[in-house]
């Protein structure tokens, strides 16, 4: 398995504006599940029944692939930053198109980092390790963990995305996946363990 993480994208970026069309497609492919994952994110969940997020994945990828001569900067930092401000605007115009008003803010920096110490169950990896919440702050590593996350079971995903993209209390999650808290917790809990499970294949590949 190779993460996204372990391709050069300041490289495929340079080659694509030269005209190599095999560099700008391979390009596509490996931002595609941090697209994907931040799309979920963004997406409320009184818009899930009205909006697939796969929709709002292929319309920003679309959008930038048509419009990459506008894109300025050479970095992977700053493409996903402007990725994720294509996505965004589009986000916001689901909203207005669904409910009229835009019912939050939806260019907010979204992290696997914890809202409330005291609300979070404790995980420690077993080799002493950054945590996977540790390492998606780490912005040359968002790639990589989009990649994990999108590897993970369904509800594993949606749990992940609930409470560390979206920033939910654990209360807030349990209702939108219809389970209790304790249950909630008890998956969250696994959900990141299989996660760092995932990063560490991704690192040590056999």
């Amino acid at each position: 398995m190779q993460f996204s993480s372990s391709v050069n994208v300041g490289e495929l970026l340079q080659k694509a504006r030269g005209g190599d069309e095999a560099a700008r497609d391979r390009l596509f492919v490996v931002c595609r599940n941090y697209v994907s994952i931040v799309a979920r994110a963004e997406i409320a969940s009184w818009l899930k029944a009205k909006v697939d997020a796969s929709d709002l994945v292929q319309q920003t990828l679309l959008e930038a692939h048509r419009g990459m001569a506008n894109f300025r900067g050479t970095s992977e930092a700053e493409w996903l930053g402007w990725l994720k401000q294509i996505l965004a605007h589009n986000a916001a115009d689901y909203v207005r198109r669904f409910h009229g008003v835009e019912k939050r803010r939806v260019t907010r920096e979204v992290s696997l980092a914890p809202t409330d110490e005291s609300d979070v169950v404790a995980f420690q990896p077993s080799d002493g390790g950054p945590s996977p919440s540790q390492l998606l702050l780490q912005k040359e590593l968002q790639l990589q963990v989009a990649d994990a996350v999108a590897q993970l079971p369904e509800d594993y995903q949606e749990v992940v995305i609930l409470r560390n993209l979206r920033q939910l209390p654990f209360d807030e999650v349990a209702a939108q996946m219809g389970r209790s808290r304790p249950a909630v917790q008890m998956l969250w809990t696994r959900a990141i363990r299989k996660l760092q499970e995932v990063l560490n294949q991704g690192e040590n590949p056999r």
